[in-house]
């Protein structure tokens, strides 16, 4: 077996983290914190803890009640997952790996909602802000990791065909 080392083991470590971090939080939000299922709380000014059951992807788009859709999702996400892995050991750049990192680990986050609950727990609640969606940490690492590897795609030099 390989040791990964380099922008993959950050990557890889960085997915770890969003995964214990988010996996935690989540905890908290339907053990300790005892939200009652679609009622606000609110926290400081336009932020509130909602306590969402989201059937759908990301930011609760494509939302269904049919049972194959867990599964589904659940597929999708570790294909995700996997192809992220795979792809971060050619990484050459930190923040490349940062990028990939993130996505992984939220999409492990929210592939182990589904799996153990059949649904993904979201709970920040920024709609005063006229944000439609409730989301939760591993939301927030996809879309944080997407946005990077966009402004990477944009920002790194170009190199030219010889």
């Amino acid at each position: 077996m390989r040791v990964v080392t380099g922008p993959g083991a950050l990557a890889y470590g960085l997915a770890a983290a969003v995964v214990a971090v988010d996996q935690a939080v989540k905890a908290w939000i339907v053990g300790v914190a005892h939200l009652a299922l679609g009622e606000p709380q609110p926290i400081w000014g336009p932020l509130r803890l909602t306590l969402v059951e989201n059937r759908g992807v990301s930011f609760g788009l494509f939302q269904s009640d049919a049972p194959w859709t867990r599964w589904a999702l659940a597929g999708f996400s570790l294909l995700v997952a996997v192809a992220l892995g795979i792809w971060v050991r050619r990484a050459e750049r930190r923040f490349s790996a940062v990028a990939i990192g993130l996505i992984i680990g939220g999409a492990v986050g929210n592939l182990i909602d589904r799996i153990r609950l059949g649904v993904v727990v979201d709970f920040v609640d920024v709609t005063a802000l006229m944000f439609p969606w409730v989301f939760n940490v591993a939301d927030s690492a996809i879309t944080a990791g997407i946005a990077l590897l966009l402004a990477e795609s944009f920002l790194a030099p170009r190199q030219t065909a010889a």
